[in-house]
């Protein structure tokens, strides 16, 4: 193995101070001429997934990946944590790469008119999932505080899943523990959470060492577990030769495992009203997380199922009265006439607009081609304006984007967006 391949190997180090030690001696070598630098292009993502919620890269190895690809900017997003934000954010300084933070978590709709209805969580009514973006590098702290009894109450359902599981895998004779097999996967004693991608990895594993690479695994999951394979994952699990086989293994159990075993979540569930005042009074961006009608799933881990389509305006309608800022969503996931819709939805309510690929799994590209179509350009604005609002609200929360002082001086928010992107690019030297 070559030294920088080593230097890369180390990105996944077991600490933040070897990882980030790593990186910077991959920064010297690319100084010094040693390595290429690469073209960044115009391309961004605010969705990138690390190793403190389920991801195959730590904070370090996603700035690192999404350097590499030539991204322009870069946002971790973990599950019910931030605690990776800090590594992220000197990774990114190290290699002058802009980035913001958030992390996203599910939220209870009861008591509002979606209550009952499957809005954006395919597991489970009532319960939608929302993000936290541009949050002010003052209040990490406060959002690590905020999450902590959420990871705590869902740690306890994991264990019940974890023992619905294994009810499951008896006849193939495999028993998980929770904390041997599924927490030593995670980042929990560094403030990570446990999901359940970590379940079904570490199902995954355990598969793999009882049944190997084959039709033997497939038969298992089709014959015992009632698990539909399609052609394509077919080919993959019983390719010998194939370096993923542990994650798309893992994207099948995802796809249609969590519904035999999934308790519903309540308690790491708060009140929508609780999480969008928690946003507010920490100047943190709250964007309701658009997932829309599936029908051909872009990741394959989900299925066919109707979402929050046919009551969209009324989902407006409330995402305004608790407080919301923004929608994000994912050009990869929806087709064009889902995302004009939504748009329009999004201009007529006055709500931001966010966007960033999913990154979870090493078969994902850090760039989202289909953001380059002309139709997104505000998308890469609004990139820049969340970084430049989490720059400026870190010194004093009142200079944020949605704080009232901002407002009550640009009412307009496409004015805002202008601002704030500017204040971005002058930080980092970068023509628009």
């Amino acid at each position: 193995m070559s030294d920088v391949q080593n230097l890369i190997e180390k990105l996944n180090a077991p600490t933040s101070a070897e990882r980030l030690e790593a990186l910077r001696a991959l920064k010297k070598l690319r100084d010094e001429g040693a390595m290429p630098v690469p073209t960044r292009g115009r391309d961004v993502n605010n969705h990138i997934h690390t190793c403190y919620s389920f991801s195959p890269y730590s904070p370090t190895k996603a700035v690192w990946m999404a350097d590499q690809a030539g991204l322009a900017t870069a946002g971790i997003m973990d599950h019910d944590s931030i605690s990776g934000a800090r590594e992220f954010i000197e990774a990114g300084d190290i290699l002058n790469f802009p980035t913001t933070i958030g992390a996203e978590c599910r939220a209870s709709f009861a008591g509002t008119p979606l209550d009952g209805r499957r809005i954006n969580n395919p597991d489970q009514a009532t319960v939608a999932y929302v993000a936290f973006h541009g949050v002010p590098h003052s209040r990490i702290d406060a959002l690590i505080k905020f999450f902590e009894p959420v990871r705590q109450a869902r740690a306890q359902r994991n264990r019940e899943m974890t023992l619905r599981l294994n009810t499951l895998l008896e006849p193939a004779g495999i028993t998980l523990d929770y904390e041997n097999d599924i927490v030593s996967l995670s980042m929990w004693n560094e403030g990570g959470e446990v999901t359940e991608r970590h379940l079904l990895f570490a199902v995954a594993t355990k598969l793999l060492a009882r049944f190997g690479v084959g039709e033997a695994l497939v038969a298992f999951l089709k014959d015992t577990l009632q698990i539909p394979v399609s052609v394509k994952a077919a080919a993959q699990l019983v390719d010998s030769t194939n370096p993923f086989v542990a994650f798309d293994l893992l994207g099948v159990l995802k796809s249609d495992l969590v519904e035999k075993f999934y308790v519903d979540a309540t308690d790491e569930c708060l009140p929508i009203s609780e999480v969008s005042a928690f946003a507010k009074a920490n100047g943190i961006v709250l964007a309701y997380a658009y997932l829309g009608d599936v029908t051909s799933s872009v990741t394959g881990d989900k299925k066919t199922q109707a979402f929050e389509d046919s009551f969209l305006e009324e989902l407006f309608d409330v995402l305004k009265k608790t407080g919301f800022s923004a929608v994000t969503y994912m050009p990869s996931r929806n087709t064009r006439d889902q995302l004009v819709r939504l748009r329009a939805l999004c201009d007529r309510h006055g709500l931001f607009q966010i966007s960033g690929e999913d990154i979870n799994q090493p078969r994902q590209k850090f760039i989202c081609e289909a953001m380059r179509d002309p139709f997104f350009a505000n998308l890469y604005d609004a990139a820049w304006a969340l970084i430049g609002h989490e720059r400026l609200a870190t010194c004093t929360l009142t200079e944020g984007m949605f704080a009232p002082e901002t407002i009550a001086l640009m009412p307009s928010l496409s004015e805002r967006i202008v601002h704030f992107r500017d204040a971005a690019l002058d930080l980092y030297h970068t023509a628009d």
